[in-house]
């Protein structure tokens, strides 16, 4: 049984990343260690209060595997809890965390060639990725790094320090947008002409294990098509995803009819199971948060998968998707803020 509540934890360091991006990380006490015992690659969900309001965002972890918590933060313009993070928070303070959260992590004992590929913000969650894979001694990892110019580069000194530890089994490749490089393959953007283009150059495709994508919709979505064109199988391509640049495509609703069918759904969380009736066209989460507002979520947009859940009766519409991987959905999962009910009972169940 996972216990989703928050926690209010000691802010333990805030580093400055560069002007706009802070690390932020947080001291367990002993009683929730096993609670906030994270893989690599998972996701911290903080909570604010800000007039009566929940807000609740979610921030990938860059610490390696047994270290203390530790998020990495990109304020976003008039974020409410961004802003808040990178020029408010001090050491000291307590912040409403939930404990980790997320699938998008490696096997640690598998080894195996790793190629990771981020672009600004993207980068957090690869950092824990790449430190805690290059503890295995047969691991091979090339991170590619695509930022605008050399001062927008999130952990630079961290990601220098890796190389400087692993020389000889990590690759380390960045690519500036906005400020030109020694050579002309690394200036550019990481989209798929340039994927095309630098890939073959200096991956052997076919010789990589996994593919660790993380960054904007669009890097994401290019790499993912780039890597399909050069035979790369999907279960060998990890995905998760940030909106920065660009905003999420528009979500296709469906009729809200408040007078039409409405499905019985019962939602089982930390052992405990609830029904309540949610009207066509409404989601799961919005339907069940009416009488279980303990259930887990953060984005709300079908990108964190803090959500997540598996269908274990019945059937949903899932409107989009862009945290579960293909085995999860084939397993039974969904993201329940993007999953509408089409038969007359739904069991989901956050526990499995």
């Amino acid at each position: 049984m996972v216990v989703r509540e928050f926690h209010p934890l000691r802010v333990a360091a805030v580093e400055r990343l560069c002007d706009d991006a802070v690390a932020v990380t947080f001291d367990v006490p002993s009683d929730l260690a096993g609670r906030y015992a994270f893989r690599p690659g998972q996701s911290l969900t903080v909570r604010r209060s800000i007039g009566g309001a929940d807000e609740r965002r979610t921030y990938s972890i860059c610490a390696p595997a047994g270290a203390r918590p530790r998020i990495g933060v990109r304020e976003v313009p008039g974020g409410l809890v961004s802003s808040w993070l990178v020029h408010e928070v001090r050491p000291g303070d307590r912040v409403e965390v939930a404990p980790p959260s997320g699938t998008f992590t490696p096997d640690l004992a598998a080894g195996g060639r790793h190629v990771l590929v981020a672009a600004g913000s993207g980068i957090t969650p690869l950092l824990s990725i790449a430190a805690s894979l290059l503890r295995h001694p047969d691991a091979q990892v090339s991170v590619l790094y695509g930022n605008r110019r050399a001062d927008t580069v999130m952990f630079a000194e961290e990601l220098a320090d890796l190389k400087d530890a692993y020389p000889s089994r990590l690759e380390l490749v960045h690519l500036l947008s906005r400020e030109a490089r020694e050579a002309d393959l690394l200036t550019g953007r990481l989209d798929a002409p340039k994927l095309r283009m630098l890939l073959p150059l200096l991956i052997d495709v076919p010789d990589v294990d996994h593919w660790w994508l993380c960054g904007p919709f669009g890097m994401v979505t290019d790499a993912t098509q780039v890597l399909g064109e050069l035979g790369v199988a999907p279960d060998r391509i990890h995905r998760e995803l940030f909106w920065v640049d660009e905003a999420p495509p528009e979500v296709v609703r469906a009729e809200r009819r408040p007078d039409g069918p409405v499905s019985d759904v019962t939602v089982v969380l930390d052992g405990r199971a609830s029904t309540v009736g949610v009207a066509a066209g409404h989601t799961v989460l919005e339907g069940a948060q009416r009488s279980r507002p303990d259930l887990p979520f953060a984005c709300k947009g079908g990108v964190c998968g803090t959500c997540r859940a598996r269908v274990v009766a019945g059937e949903v519409t899932m409107r989009r998707n862009f945290a579960l991987e293909p085995r999860e959905v084939a397993a039974g999962y969904v993201l329940t803020c993007q999953s509408t009910p089409v038969s007359p009972t739904v069991v989901v169940d956050f526990d499995e």
